[in-house]
């Protein structure tokens, strides 16, 4: 039986991290036909709020118990660590503006170091010596994955700061989920997270496309962080049927629920082994939809970063023998 559950845990998060790898593909598509970072991020955090209080209010009605509801204090709580979903989506949307999807993906797994990092922090203690290795080899691994030992190759810097923006923003999302309110249904804190993820994209689709329209103190002020104007228009709401739906169901409804009922089952380090197959499958994606150039030498990179993941989350002898004693 208890493999039989190890065996559901390790597929769901499978298809989880397999769904969620395509969502990039589909930003860089939805840019390719015009819509803006704004439109992309408005639709699909408004779509998925509108989907998730749907299956919440299925899972009301049909449980044979009473649900619990989050507390004033907790609702805080998750709305303020719900910015750093809206933050994740915001800064990967805008790197990918930049930089190819396989490069974007690769910075944004860098949040397999800034956690070890973000960890021995709260922990007050240095990494063990197998971190600090895997933590080596994803650096390693970045660097081909990037393809930056090619001096031929330029890599805009934006595209790299925003990248890493997006892996220190995935980071303390991961965190914060893992850590808040978690006797409260899924649906019910992937509401509330994702609440608070709309303030900042709502915030910055006032700053970058509505408000420079109106207000010419506004657009001045924009205009100190780009010279880009075409941005700035009317909300094109076709987004919504286009493109909203897909990025809403691949980003912010399917694979949240499909992670939380695999994880309990295949356990934190087994899933997230298995989490990292989004990595290969938005390279993939990227590779057959877009006719993004991936080379051998960025290949072997990729490998390198989701052999470092396993080594990571491999179990210790000493956590071994716990469970053989249990």
């Amino acid at each position: 039986m208890k493999k039989k559950n190890i065996l559901k845990g390790v597929l769901f998060v499978g298809i989880g991290a397999s769904i969620y790898g395509m969502l990039a593909t589909f930003v860089k598509m939805a840019y390719h036909d015009g819509y803006t970072t704004s439109e992309v991020t408005t639709s699909q955090f408004l779509l998925g709020i509108v989907g998730l209080l749907i299956l919440n209010f299925i899972q009301t009605i049909t449980s044979k118990q009473k649900l619990s509801s989050p507390s004033s204090k907790e609702v805080k709580m998750l709305m303020i660590a719900g910015t750093s979903l809206g933050c994740t989506s915001l800064f990967y949307y805008i790197a990918v503006q930049y930089i190819n999807v396989s490069i974007a993906i690769v910075l944004l797994m860098q949040s397999v170091w800034f956690s070890v990092v973000v960890e021995s922090f709260i922990a007050k203690k240095l990494p063990n010596a197998r971190k600090v290795v895997s933590v080596i080899i994803v650096l390693v691994g970045t660097v081909l994955a990037t393809n930056l030992i090619n001096m031929d190759i330029e890599l805009d810097w934006h595209g790299i700061f925003w990248g890493l923006m997006a892996a220190a923003s995935y980071t303390m999302t991961m965190f914060t989920s893992n850590t808040l309110a978690t006797h409260l249904p899924v649906f019910r804190k992937s509401i509330v997270m994702l609440c608070g993820g709309s303030v900042v994209v709502f915030a910055f689709l006032f700053f970058a496309q509505i408000g420079p329209m109106y207000f010419d103190s506004l657009k001045s002020l924009y205009l100190n962080f780009t010279e880009n104007t075409e941005h700035i228009h009317s909300f094109n709401y076709s987004i919504f049927w286009t493109y909203g739906f897909v990025l809403a169901l691949f980003g912010t409804i399917v694979p949240p629920i499909l992670f939380n009922i695999g994880f309990p089952n295949a356990g934190l380090g087994l899933g997230s082994i298995v989490s990292s197959l989004e990595l290969p499958v938005s390279v993939t994606m990227a590779f057959v939809l877009l006719g993004e150039k991936v080379l051998l030498i960025q290949w072997g990179g990729i490998i390198l970063i989701l052999f470092a993941i396993v080594l990571m989350n491999l179990p210790s002898k000493k956590e071994l023998k716990v469970v053989e004693a249990a």
